[in-house]
């Protein structure tokens, strides 16, 4: 996922995103473990969106805190 697909969303979306990676991640850790795991990039790219998503939510909040 690109940033731009996060740009024009709203924290709460942005939000609820995160915390469905953030529940995807957890679901492919324990598949990882168990030997389950077919594409093991997948917790790399989702782990890199969530940090997408964090920068633009902290670049919401300055700009917010800056109005």
């Amino acid at each position: 996922m690109k940033i731009k697909e996060f740009l024009n969303a709203t924290p709460a979306e942005l939000i609820t995103r995160r915390t469905n990676m953030k529940h995807e991640v957890m679901n492919l850790r324990l598949q990882q473990k168990s030997g389950q795991m077919e594409n093991t990039a997948r917790i790399k790219n989702l782990r890199r969106a969530i940090a997408r998503i964090e920068t633009v939510l902290t670049n919401h909040r300055h700009a917010a805190a800056a109005k």
